[in-house]
């Protein structure tokens, strides 16, 4: 499997240590999800600056057991 078949969830990606690491994926031609809890203008930031196509910003609370049962879904 080449990394252009996956998709990771980066937890936090809309700065920081976070948004590194999903520049990094999207650069291998990994497909990201760039998770934020609240500040979407950062995430639609880190998403433009990503490598590639196919990425996508998704929000949610991870310390809410339902909420992150509901992103997986």
């Amino acid at each position: 499997m080449s990394a252009t078949d996956k998709v990771v969830l980066v937890t936090g990606a809309s700065r920081g240590i976070g948004r590194a690491a999903a520049r990094l994926f999207a650069a291998t031609g990994t497909r990201v999800a760039v998770h934020y809890r609240q500040d979407a203008e950062a995430a639609e930031e880190t998403l433009a600056s990503l490598a590639g196509d196919g990425h996508c910003t998704l929000a949610c609370d991870v310390s809410d057991a339902q909420a992150v049962a509901a992103l997986i879904d």
